[in-house]
């Protein structure tokens, strides 16, 4: 469920706020399926970093760039899956205010994040509710420019089991300013205001199955979601809950054909 409040929709985006997603990319065991099946869906075309980005390649939404994409080592022992992105302006300060916040720190070196040459810096920790989540500091690359329009990122949520920890930790590491949408035993959730637009939200998730992971999601938006629905199974996907009318219009959960997960929300709900 994603409350929208954001307002007025913002086609092209220059850069986002500080705090907020930035970028997000896909690790696929598989990058010729994955090109083929997101460029049927949403339409995406693919460029290519060149040598020495490691094959990393860049999927654009009417030209403009939205997300990534690159191979999954098998040395990593992860499944297939997207990561979101939070816009740093000071990479190296973020990590250490992040692990001395709770953060498991993932890049090598602990606190020394990867440079990505004439792009920006990278890293990558687990949160202290356990969920993996990236920082991107923009050099040449300012993160996903369009919003808002179909096969673009339009919203992205926390689900975490541990949410009150989680919103603590995001508030010291971040300035995130929250607000409450939900605050029952059934359902609790909060979103982050970035110059008063929820650009975001925090689910609780304690009150799913206990095998459910503290997990950062995508949505990407849509002209037709029982459309794209029927397109993802037809190209090898698979749908993972099915497409229902909410009060935050109409969502699905699906999965690619490696079983990377993302949502789907609607345009015309939003």
């Amino acid at each position: 469920m994603i409350p929208d409040l954001r307002g007025a929709a913002m086609p092209v985006r220059e850069s986002a706020p500080l705090g907020a997603p930035i970028w997000i990319d896909l690790t696929t065991s598989d990058l010729d399926t994955a090109q083929e099946f997101y460029g049927a869906v949403f339409g995406w075309t693919f460029e290519s970093y060149g040598p020495g980005y490691h094959g990393y390649l860049n999927a654009l939404c009417d030209g403009r760039p939205v997300a990534g994409m690159m191979a999954n080592d098998p040395q990593w022992n992860m499944p297939d899956g997207w990561t979101v992105y939070l816009h740093t302006a000071d990479i190296r300060a973020t990590l250490a205010q992040a692990a001395t916040a709770g953060a498991v720190l993932c890049a090598e070196g602990g606190a020394e994040p990867m440079e990505i040459k004439d792009k920006g810096w990278m890293s990558v920790f687990v949160d202290p509710a356990g969920a993996l989540v990236g920082l991107w500091q923009p050099g040449g690359h300012r993160g996903f420019e369009v919003v808002e329009e179909a096969g673009a990122p339009a919203y992205h949520q926390l689900t975490a089991r541990d949410y009150g920890a989680a919103l603590q930790f995001y508030r010291d590491v971040f300035g995130w300013q929250t607000e409450t949408v939900s605050d029952t035993d059934e359902f609790r959730y909060s979103t982050a205001l970035f110059d008063g637009e929820a650009l975001l939200g925090v689910m609780d998730g304690s009150v799913l199955p206990e095998q459910t992971t503290s997990e950062w999601s995508v949505f990407l938006a849509t002209d037709d979601v029982d459309k794209t629905v029927d397109l993802i199974v037809e190209r090898g996907g698979s749908v993972l809950r099915a497409a229902e009318d909410t009060p935050y219009g109409r969502l699905a959960a699906v999965a690619d054909p490696t079983g990377a997960g993302f949502n789907l929300t609607s345009l015309a709900d939003r």
